[in-house]
């Protein structure tokens, strides 16, 4: 059985931020068992500034090994910098991880001065060749921050990730790929993606309201008060994946 933390949207800026993300990391660090991968599906800084990279790595150091992509709100040159420890590029971030019978290939999905999302034809590629790669038998998870479906939140449709039809197509032709994961919409939800499951992070620094939650055109669209939450993603030995989501407190 492998055991997956899966948090997004940090958007480590201020000391509000900073307090959220560091309740969530501690309580991963505090837990009785090892994890097998904590992944952080995009916007880890909110301007993209060398020093909330600085900050973020901090926060985000871990006994658990780590992955983390890009989201809207990063900067991909600064992001390899002060979270990889690389050269500055411009260059899509795409990552895998390969785990102890699992496999995470984490696409980027931003795309430079936009809030949506899109998979360029490099990263498709590469995320086709890694699935190609993945061992025979053991589930495939990818993971990118932006949904490539309507999650039925106005605000998020409309900056979701577009062309998703390339992807359905790659999915196809893979029947391993297990599930897909997100973040970018800053509240819990599950859904289907290419016949398979797509499973999106709540978010860390706030929580969205959805829209019958909240009066149309009114200013109070985001809840501030409502605690960190992650999303826990367990895959049996046969591949079987179950989802948990937790919320975190912030106080003491």
């Amino acid at each position: 059985m492998a055991v997956i933390a899966h948090l997004s949207d940090v958007h480590i800026d201020d000391e509000r931020s900073v307090r959220r993300t560091r309740a969530v990391a501690d309580y991963l660090e505090n837990l009785p068992y090892d994890l097998d991968l904590v992944l952080v599906t995009g916007d880890i800084a909110d301007h993209g500034t060398p020093e909330e990279y600085a900050t973020a790595r901090g926060l985000l150091a871990s006994r658990h090994p780590v992955l983390v992509c890009p989201g809207n709100h990063d900067d991909r040159a600064e992001f390899r910098r002060g979270l990889l420890g690389q050269p500055g590029s411009a260059e899509p971030v795409d990552q895998v991880h390969r785990g102890a019978g699992f496999t995470v290939i984490a696409c980027d999905s931003s795309v430079p001065g936009k809030p949506e999302g899109w998979l360029g034809d490099g990263t498709l590629a590469w995320l086709e060749e890694e699935l190609g790669r993945a061992p025979e038998g053991e589930p495939v998870l990818v993971a990118f921050h932006h949904p490539p479906v309507t999650l039925h939140i106005p605000y998020v449709d409309g900056i979701r990730q577009f062309d998703e039809g390339r992807l359905a197509e790659l999915a196809g032709r893979h029947p391993r790929l297990t599930a897909f994961l997100a973040g970018h919409a800053h509240t819990a939800a599950a859904t289907t993606f290419a016949g398979r499951p797509l499973l999106v992070a709540p978010g860390v620094v706030n929580t969205v309201r959805l829209p019958w939650e909240h009066r149309a055109h009114a200013d109070d669209h985001v809840h501030l008060d409502q605690p960190p939450a992650l999303a826990f993603h367990v895959l049996d030995e046969d591949g079987r994946l179950t989802t948990h989501y937790r919320v975190v407190s912030t106080e003491g």
